[in-house]
């Protein structure tokens, strides 16, 4: 969520989730960036500088600009089917995971200049199970554990319809619905969570989710006395709604019913923007002025599910819909913000070699006020085979709404031990009880250097080097219990057994590191070898634990441990590719060998977890049949690796890896077939 996406250049709505299970990005609210179909996709733009000065919040680690299809007269369709190789199994089943997807994408003219691109995607996915797969020695956890199944529908469109030689309508959007079913943690026969009356053999409670994502930008471009106009509003939604079956509430007893109806969130974003811009070709070598503004507003909701979801009958057993609790009247919330910015950006050729750019933002939010960011970069190219280039920046993130006013209750086993675990949003009166400052905005300080070399012409070096230093982040806070001596009798008088929550706990967060990207092509007998190098090198280092009086010694809680390994797997030390492709008449071959850096977690025993360093290695063939159609097969993880295992006791997850590298599927096996068509 440090990452700002774009749209055509526009501000994409974020999703309403928060990452609360054990996983890098714990506590974030980031871009659902599966409800985009990768058919609709021309090209994908990335600036790694931060841009927090140009585009406002979230872009502290850079931006992504995901540009849509604007083609006409050429239908582009794509079909593919694969599996996993099953292992870790209970059973004898060879492969799972099956995967389906089919895609198509068509352009046609409206007008003489404008067009409609359209394209449509539906994609499925089964469960995986890797549950068998811990020793003797430990207890089994769970008898579902892997991917959830996934069913994935969506629309989406780019359209430009030139009114006039000087007024241009634009608009581009779309629609996601995604269904998923997850399995939780199992309770076995005689857990007392169970009733074996009801569930003999116990029984693993399938947690259902629908996903409701949406978007639409309607827009228009000018020119007024030699500036370009664009104005636009762009609006987006996001909604989780949550099911549970193959369940009970306890409390409830042998009555109890088997599914549920659990309730969700909800996020809306209205985007206003407009913008100006001019190109002075007389002043230096050339000047481009960029101005404008921007008013947002977004709005976060949390909806109840049905009573027999989260209520409790019976107050000497556990209540609510085992797996996933309802969220209850007591977790829902209705609040909105506001924000409006203004920026100016200059960029200028001092001479035909050198190139300065400089930009300022001014932001204003209706729940934390003002901040004013700035950025100065160059660029200069001593000749067309060598660039250097460097830029520094300050920038901010806003706290998202969802870590705001996120607040439920869920479970967790610790030691093979069922915990219910308060997440009190912000406001509650369990924050307040403690102590807990509002949330404040992330800052940021960026510098960045790099290098573009190419000594011949079929041979281009890239390097970038980068510092990012986010001060106040904002994370999720260690679980405190009734039981401390100190703060228990707060909860307890609250009616919470243990309980967490966002906080600005870590003073700082300093990361820096290091990309290289070595690309060279040339003819290899009667075909054509391109060789790509990428490599990504991270440093993170963690500031003070920013505490409050009534936590002071408990900063191990406060900010504990796992949190910590969490917060430094975001930025893995190492990651490296190697790609080589060969191109002969029809065929094409495809090697890619991808090394995952050693990463370390810590479990819930305070243990540190290592992960070291594995090899993943993906191959595709392909052969053009003809101008219209191609098929290809291949593998991804061919060699069917899987990370070190660790305690399955000991982690959110339940099974023997934590979602680290390459996850815990194994080799992937596909074929596809593609078909396009361009027409005259």
């Amino acid at each position: 969520d440090q990452t700002l996406v774009l749209i055509n250049g526009k501000r994409r709505h974020q999703s309403a989730l928060v990452n609360l299970f054990g996983t890098r990005g714990r506590g974030n609210t980031g871009t659902d960036l599966n409800a985009i179909p990768s058919a609709a996709i021309e090209r994908i733009e990335i600036l790694p500088d931060g841009a927090a000065a140009q585009y406002g919040s979230d872009a502290i680690a850079g931006v992504i600009n995901i540009v849509l299809k604007s083609n006409v007269k050429e239908l582009t369709a794509n079909a593919s089917g694969g599996g996993y190789l099953a292992k870790y199994r209970f059973d004898n089943q060879k492969i799972d995971g099956l995967n389906y997807n089919a895609n198509v994408n068509y352009g046609f003219k409206v007008l003489q200049k404008g067009y409609v691109n359209l394209t449509a995607d539906f994609n499925y996915r089964n469960h995986t199970n890797r549950a068998n797969s811990v020793s003797d020695t430990l207890d089994l956890q769970r008898r579902q554990f892997g991917d959830p199944q996934i069913q994935n529908a969506s629309l989406y469109f780019n359209s430009s319809f030139p009114i006039t030689e000087n007024i241009e309508i634009y608009s581009f959007g779309g629609i996601n619905k995604r269904k998923g079913d997850s399995y939780a943690w199992t309770r076995f026969a005689d857990d007392d969570r169970n009733i074996k009356s009801v569930y003999p053999n116990g029984f693993d409670p399938l947690i259902s989710s629908v996903i409701d994502d949406r978007a639409a930008t309607v827009g228009a471009k000018t020119s007024w006395r030699n500036w370009n106009v664009d104005i636009s509003n762009t609006y987006g939604f996001n909604k989780f709604q949550f099911f549970v079956k193959h369940s009970l509430n306890r409390s409830l007893g042998a009555l109890s019913q088997r599914d549920f109806e659990n309730g969700g969130f909800q996020l809306g974003q209205n985007v206003t923007n407009l913008n100006f811009t001019r190109n002075y070709k007389t002043i230096l070598q050339g000047l481009n002025v960029a101005f404008g503004g921007e008013y947002r507003f977004e709005r976060y909701k949390i909806f109840a599910g049905e009573r027999p979801s989260y209520y409790n009958y019976d107050p000497t057993l556990p209540s609510g819909s085992q797996g996933f609790p309802g969220y209850s009247p007591a977790d829902v919330t209705n609040n909105g913000r506001s924000n409006v910015g203004a920026y100016l950006d200059l960029e200028a050729d001092i001479t035909k070699s050198l190139l300065v750019d400089a930009a300022v933002r001014y932001e204003n939010y209706s729940d934390f006020g003002n901040t004013i960011n700035g950025k100065l970069g160059a660029r200069y190219r001593v000749n067309s085979d060598l660039a250097f280039r460097a830029t520094l920046s300050t920038g901010f993130r806003a706290p998202s709404l969802a870590q705001k006013y996120f607040n439920s209750t869920f479970t967790n086993f610790v030691n093979g031990k069922a915990v219910d675990v308060l997440l009190a949003n912000n406001e509650s009166e369990v924050t307040k009880a403690l102590g807990i400052p509002k949330l404040r905005q992330e800052t940021s300080q960026n510098a960045s250097i790099g290098i573009t070399y190419a000594p011949v012409s079929n041979l281009s070096v890239t390097v970038d080097g980068y510092y990012v230093n986010v001060k106040d982040r904002v994370v999720l806070t260690g679980q405190f219990k009734n039981t401390d001596p100190k703060i228990g009798k707060l909860l307890t008088d609250l009616n919470v057994g243990q309980a967490q929550f966002f906080t600005n706990a870590l003073s700082s967060t300093t990361t820096s590191g290091i990309d290289i990207i070595v690309a060279h092509n040339q003819p290899l007998a009667v075909g054509k070898l391109t060789t790509t190098l990428a490599a990504n090198f991270n440093w993170m280092d963690l500031g003070d634990i920013n505490t409050v009086p009534l936590l002071e010694g408990k900063e191990s809680t406060y900010f504990d441990n796992r949190e910590r390994y969490f917060v430094l797997a975001s930025a893995p030390p190492s990651k490296i590719n190697l790609t080589l492709d060969y191109a002969v008449n029809n065929w094409n071959v495809m090697l890619r060998l991808v090394r995952f850096g050693q990463v370390q977690l810590a479990n819930w025993n305070d243990e540190i977890d290592t992960y070291s360093a594995k090899i993943q290695t993906d191959l595709t063939i392909s052969y053009k049949l003809n101008k219209q159609l191609s098929l290809a097969v291949g593998g991804s993880n061919l060699l069917n690796v899987y990370p070190d295992k660790s305690n399955p006791t000991v982690t959110e997850s339940g099974g023997s890896w934590d979602p680290v590298q390459m996850g815990s599927n194994g080799a992937f096996l596909f074929a596809k077939v593609r078909y396009n068509l361009k027409q005259r």
